[in-house]
């Protein structure tokens, strides 16, 4: 493929059919992204993990995008490249976030029919309690969400994948439930392995996510110009968790699985409370001289 054939906007015949899915099959169509990177073995993982019962799609950035939230690119291009995946399957990297991987996903156009849900991870290390705002593995679940698409984010709490023998029995069975569940526009899943997983887990459990957050421990380090710089590094904190949290879940050993609602972020009792004060607040003072 030419280098003009990898960039974003390049057209392929629309009836030509692409290998590793049908427009006619009855399996559903997985879109699998990341925020590891194309190449870390999370995503690997997932693929293997589904790939014997749905068809499967694989777009994720080129390069590791962690800590990346719902950031999107702007200030630079956006490059699209496709990538050799075993089977047949079409996959892409793109030197964006994995939130621009959705986006492009759906619009540039990559896809010959929308997905019945993007799958993203599985993430290298937890996305529990507090941390879920800054993970790109969930910011690409969000903008499928917000794109009335359901999305499932997993990660590990360990930082290597068990072995896929412990983890095949939940993932798909949990995209197959959630499938035949569909939840509300603007829902997604969050659900982390435990810890040590790799020795069992206990099972499946819907959680609230929980409270536990990385608080900031910088760390301070001296360029050899004599300079200061920092790695903003963090300690786990967490206290007073609820017993359904998923923070507390995934320390008993079980998968935690955490429904996050995006799609609404108005604080209702707070506009309720103020609006009639407020309103009449400003009002009256328009009315002054």
């Amino acid at each position: 493929m030419t280098k003009k054939e990898s960039k974003i906007g390049s057209k392929e015949p629309q009836n030509r059919q692409k290998p590793g899915y049908s427009t006619a099959s009855k399996r559903p169509f997985l879109l699998l992204t990341n925020d590891d990177g194309i190449h870390s073995p999370g995503i690997v993982h997932l693929w293997q993990a589904v790939r014997e019962f749905a068809d499967v799609c694989v777009i994720a950035p080129a390069f590791e995008k962690s800590g990346s939230s719902m950031s999107i690119t702007w200030t630079k291009p956006l490059t699209i490249t496709p990538i050799a995946w075993e089977g047949g399957v079409r996959a892409w990297s793109l030197n964006g976030a994995p939130a621009d991987c959705v986006k492009m996903a759906l619009s540039a156009p990559l896809l010959e029919r929308r997905p019945d849900m993007i799958i993203s991870g599985v993430n290298r290390g937890s996305n529990l309690g507090q941390t879920v705002l800054y993970s790109g593995t969930v910011g690409a679940c969000i903008e499928g969400s917000l794109k009335s698409i359901p999305s499932i984010a997993f990660s590990f709490c360990d930082l290597d994948p068990p072995p896929l023998s412990v983890t095949k029995d939940y993932i798909f069975p949990l995209i197959q439930y959630f499938l035949q569940h569909p939840f509300r526009r603007g829902t997604l899943l969050n659900v982390t392995f435990p810890h040590n997983c790799k020795e069992g887990v206990k099972g499946v459990r819907m959680a609230r996510q929980g409270k536990g957050q990385w608080a900031e421990a910088p760390e301070k380090r001296i360029h050899p110009e004599g300079e200061p710089y920092y790695w903003l590094g963090g300690k786990w904190h967490s206290s007073g968790e609820e017993p359904d949290s998923d923070v507390a879940l995934s320390d008993e050993g079980y998968i935690a699985v955490a429904p996050i609602y995006v799609g609404d972020l108005t604080d209702q009792s707070f506009l309720a409370h103020h609006k009639p004060s407020l309103d009449k607040f400003f009002d009256d003072r328009a009315k002054l001289p």
